[in-house]
């Protein structure tokens, strides 16, 4: 088939500022509304992050999308349980430092308040169709672009996120009943920011910190 490139109607150096400036007021959140967020809302993020690219077009993913609110609170309750553990034996001392400025601990309400969690799984072999092995290629690689993909498409429908990986994370499978082969790789709670969330002062390197053409004639 014949590829059909994507028209923004502008150049592309404008569309590219123009999208820059839309993701850059993107913040992970805490603290979410209760109100709530249609099914086809997340239907429609879901497919986003399932257009992503992957290793042999293996497409070594599942999402499990969660509104029920008991199966949340047993979520949380899993999360809680790895989360005091991590601060209190697991992290050492340096990272405990790097996550003070974040202001975050082993209690996780948003895990209950957010209307949806999105538990994205990486998948150890295929989904089996005819003609295909069940092997998968890159999958760390594919899932993190697709978890990307659907971050950013949470932002553009207006919504807010947070990328929660507790650790380890088995929990996520047994809650959720998935097979052996699906291996918990990130939960995102989804929802609209509360009124009075607040988030941390942070700041983004510069460009110069993260981009370099070509070599770098200082590291010659």
């Amino acid at each position: 088939m014949k590829y059909r490139a994507h028209e923004p109607g502008k150049p592309a150096e404008a569309a590219a500022r123009d999208f820059c400036e839309v993701m850059s007021t993107r913040r992970s959140v805490r603290e979410f509304s209760s109100r709530p967020v249609d099914r086809e809302v997340i239907h429609w993020i879901i497919r986003s992050a399932g257009s992503a690219p992957s290793g042999a077009n293996k497409q070594p993913w599942r999402f499990v999308a969660i509104d029920d609110p008991a199966l949340k609170r047993e979520i949380r309750g899993a999360a809680e349980a790895e989360e005091r553990l991590f601060y209190d034996r697991r992290a050492g001392a340096d990272w405990l430092r790097d996550l003070e400025v974040l202001g975050t601990g082993p209690d996780k309400p948003f895990l209950e308040q957010a209307p949806w969690l999105i538990a994205v799984f990486k998948l150890m072999r295929a989904d089996r169709t005819e003609r295909q092995t069940d092997q998968v290629y890159y999958a760390n690689e594919s899932v993190g672009i697709a978890a990307g993909m659907l971050i950013t498409a949470v932002h553009l429908a207006g919504l807010a996120c947070l990328t929660h990986t507790p650790s380890p994370m088995k929990f996520l499978s047994d809650v959720l009943a998935r097979p052996p082969h699906e291996r918990p790789y990130l939960l995102i709670p989804v929802g609209y920011p509360a009124d009075d969330c607040t988030v941390p002062e942070i700041k983004r390197k510069a460009i110069g910190e993260i981009l370099t053409f070509n070599r770098d004639p200082a590291q010659e």
